[in-house]
């Protein structure tokens, strides 16, 4: 994973397996994906690394704090509080067709995930379906163009040819971070209030 700001790279997750959660079964993270830490455009530090499944209360405490406006720009729409079932949809990944980064920030000793990219295979195994979001509070420091390089990187290691997202029409911050990263768009013709973002791997 490169890209433009100072990075240390930490050790490789544990190796990639299935464990029980519960009457869900989540792999471990992949073992080549290492954590790292990133020094924002503000000079703030964030530690970025694989999503896990035991992160499940540090992406509900994410959701929670999200502002109405920052829900509605993503499937979250306006959901205040995350039930259990999206939760374990949003945690307990599949490593073989999916991938997300969390984001975290140590602030009084106490961590907070303050942004999560995620990625989902389409049916056709060739192309998938991505997303970012960012705390409102972290949003215009770079952290959304980190997380979406990190998941860039991982789709062309794995040989996926292309990655698209939907995004609100009026998601002004979406449809800047797209065009810098060299995604096209296009409207959506099952949505009106929708578009479609697409960049080739």
């Amino acid at each position: 994973m490169t890209h433009a700001g100072n990075r240390t790279v930490g050790p490789a997750a544990s190796p990639a397996g299935p464990s029980l959660h519960g009457d869900v079964v989540a792999m471990a993270p992949p073992a080549d994906i290492p954590e790292s830490v990133v020094n924002l455009a503000d000079g703030s530090e964030v530690t970025i690394r694989v999503l896990r499944g035991d992160d499940a209360e540090l992406d509900r405490q994410f959701i929670r704090k999200l502002s109405p406006e920052s829900r509605g720009m993503r499937v979250l729409g306006q959901i205040r509080e995350p039930g259990e079932a999206l939760i374990r949809k949003l945690t307990q990944l599949d490593f073989r067709r999916d991938m997300a980064f969390i984001a975290l920030s140590n602030e009084g000793g106490i961590t907070h995930a303050v942004g999560v990219s995620r990625y989902s295979l389409a049916p056709d195994g060739e192309s998938c379906e991505c997303a970012v979001t960012v705390a409102d509070a972290w949003q215009g420091k770079g952290l959304g163009t980190i997380l979406m390089r990190d998941l860039i990187d991982i789709a062309r290691r794995r040989g996926i040819h292309s990655m698209f997202s939907i995004d609100a029409r009026g998601n002004v911050r979406m449809q800047k971070l797209a065009r810098d990263l060299g995604f096209t768009r296009e409207r959506d013709p099952a949505d009106p209030a929708q578009v479609i973002h697409r960049l080739a791997l």
